[in-house]
């Protein structure tokens, strides 16, 4: 939304797990109220074929894809002589499988088309792929050794695709998001929770450790959506034209 705002970018917004359908409508409409267009994919990225559905959504809407941000996600947490089987996949899963996936799937549009425009005017116009990845996967944490790893092997796609397909002026970074406000980090008293298989993964931090994580950041807060989307945005601006294969940290100074 943020990107529609400054620049009027067309928008696809798929869903990952299970999220009601309208809330995937209600983005896209504010979108379309801010003068985008926006086209909304609702799915399971884990699940056979909704990738291909939401790439394809995407060609036919706009006849290309500019701009990918690989947000899709949640956590799972448990201390690793507790973790499942279940845990340690799913997490893979959706944070590592789901991007490469889905950058495989786009990719073949994205280079095909930079490659006839490299052929007709010589150089491709940029295009830029955003992989979210975490502190938790530059730095480890306590409790989330399945999280952490996938959120680790993002960086290392991250690099791979910024080395591969830098000549078709494909840019790729990662953002490794400290403390931000979402769902992930809100009051687990709300009760909220996702359904992974037959299991409920309930989401949300308890209130006392909510504090205890603000202290730790020289900035004393968790950051906003905003702050977050601003990143995003930097990254995939003119203005970061010669970043590649970069993760960027942002987390208020925490763990510097």
């Amino acid at each position: 939304c943020t990107d529609s705002r400054r620049r009027r970018r067309r928008c696809c917004f798929p869903r990952n797990q299970n999220p009601p359908r309208d809330v995937c409508e209600s983005v896209c409409n504010e979108v379309r109220e801010l003068g985008a267009e926006a086209v909304g994919v609702h799915g399971d990225l884990t699940k056979v074929g909704v990738i291909e559905e939401l790439v394809e959504s995407a060609m036919r809407a706009f006849s290309g894809i500019d701009i990918i941000v690989n947000n899709a996600g949640y956590t799972w947490d448990g201390v690793i002589h507790k973790t499942t089987e279940q845990q340690w996949q799913a997490m893979l899963d959706i944070h590592c499988t789901v991007p490469f996936k889905l950058i495989q799937a786009a990719g073949h549009h994205m280079r095909a088309l930079a490659k006839g425009e490299m052929e007709k005017e010589g150089r491709a116009r940029p295009r830029v792929i955003l992989n979210i990845s975490s502190t938790s996967g530059v730095h480890g944490n306590a409790g989330q050794a399945n999280y952490a790893t996938a959120k680790s092997g993002i960086l290392g796609l991250t690099k791979s695709v910024a080395k591969e397909w830098g000549r078709y002026n494909i840019r790729c970074n990662a953002i490794a998001f400290g403390f931000i406000k979402t769902r992930l980090t809100g009051d687990n008293s709300s009760g909220e929770s996702i359904d992974v298989g037959a299991s409920k993964v309930k989401l949300g931090l308890p209130a006392k450790l909510q504090k205890t994580f603000s202290m730790i950041v020289p900035l004393q807060r968790f950051g906003e959506p905003e702050e977050a989307a601003g990143a995003i945005l930097m990254l995939a601006s003119p203005f970061s034209s010669y970043v590649n294969g970069h993760c960027l940290e942002v987390a208020g100074g925490a763990f510097v």
